[in-house]
């Protein structure tokens, strides 16, 4: 029997990268799983691997910058699987900038997909999680951690999402609902088109990290989300997992 099955898990940002990583990982695992996203292609192409591994799976277009698309998100997760145990709050929009340059509309756009979509989706969420018991697990990152140079807006906004984090997890802890968050150092796509773009910086940050490498989006970080949301960790709540091979160790 999978740690998961007959469970239900919303993931934003599903279609792709660490949000892709995560979703293959828990319906792996046997939960039925809801992807969200702006785009349908690659929420299609998610989707098809899922199914064509025998997953149960469901696509929801939409932006979780929008109130009303993150409500029907999780509506639609209730009504397509009855449930809903997990919610992994993955989307989120990034601006690089030095400080000094970052602008107002830099801050509205990564409040608005960061903390403000974290924060409607889990008061959206909170009636289903407390009936299952379920798991919130929300997207850090170790740039905002380390106060990584030219992460101004974005380091904001992650370090947002983790104080909602440690606020849910005292409140809800009642509810026997577990919030946590993650921090991962992944390989997306998007990160390997960085690299061959800048293969200097790639040879920094590899540098930086103990294990020598960039984590996996599914086997490194999503294999470590399905552990975090199933039975095996039912003790642990308010925490943030370094998921990023001792990168933060040295900074």
């Amino acid at each position: 029997m999978a740690r998961l099955s007959g469970r239900a898990a919303l993931v934003t940002g599903g279609g792709q990268g660490v949000g892709r990583g995560i979703a293959l990982a828990l319906a792996a695992e046997g939960a039925a799983v809801v992807i969200t996203g702006r785009t349908e292609r690659t929420l299609k192409d998610t989707a098809d691997e899922i199914a064509g591994r025998g997953g149960r799976v469901h696509t929801v277009l939409g932006d979780v910058g929008d109130r009303d698309d993150v409500d029907r998100m999780v509506a639609e997760t209730v009504r397509e699987f009855g449930r809903l145990d997990t919610l992994v709050n993955n989307a989120q929009s990034s601006v690089q900038r030095p400080l000094e340059q970052t602008t107002y509309a830099d801050l509205e756009l990564t409040y608005r997909s960061g903390p403000l979509a974290v924060f409607h989706a889990m008061q959206a969420a909170l009636p289903h999680l407390r009936e299952s018991r379920g798991s919130v697990v929300n997207l850090g990152s170790s740039a905002a951690v380390q106060g990584e140079v030219s992460f101004a807006a974005y380091a904001m906004a992650k370090e947002a999402i983790r104080g909602l984090t440690r606020v849910a997890a005292r409140e809800w802890g009642a509810y026997g609902i577990r919030v946590n968050v993650v921090c991962p150092a992944a390989l997306s796509p998007a990160a390997e088109e960085f690299f061959a773009a800048h293969p200097d910086k790639a040879e920094r940050v590899l540098s930086a990290i103990p294990l020598g490498r960039m984590g996996d989006p599914e086997t490194d970080i999503g294999r470590a989300v399905a552990a975090l949301v199933s039975d095996d960790m039912t003790y642990l709540t308010g925490a943030t997992l370094m998921l990023e091979g001792g990168r933060t160790l040295l900074g």
